[in-house]
């Protein structure tokens, strides 16, 4: 069997993955092999899968997005809007796991 070549980064990869997005309900996801990163509004899901396989070194089982629409807020009595956010949950293959607060290594 031929080996499998590690996947090449592009410079794309890095404009995909915005954060990691740190919150109680994403780190419980992280006990279920599941990670929540904050993604480019117009990323679709195999760019996703392939950005964080090829910036992590992991095997991506699923990915699921999600759009979070921006909140209407006040400052000094003017409303603003929020910016509307873009999070995918990337289902990672057993046992693999990805530390956020590390970092991507280049």
């Amino acid at each position: 069997m031929a080996k499998k070549q590690k996947a090449a980064i592009d410079n794309r990869h890095y404009d995909v993955i915005v954060a990691p997005h740190i919150t109680e309900k994403a780190t419980l996801l992280s006990e279920h092999n599941a990670v929540v990163f904050k993604v480019a509004g117009d990323a679709t899901k195999p760019e996703i899968k392939a950005a964080v396989e090829a910036l992590f070194d992991v095997t991506v089982t699923g990915v699921n997005t999600i759009v979070q629409k921006g909140k209407t807020k006040k400052w000094k009595g003017k409303p603003y809007t929020r910016s509307d956010m873009k999070k995918a949950i990337v289902t990672l293959k057993d046992g693999q796991s990805i530390d956020v607060t590390q970092g991507v290594s280049a």
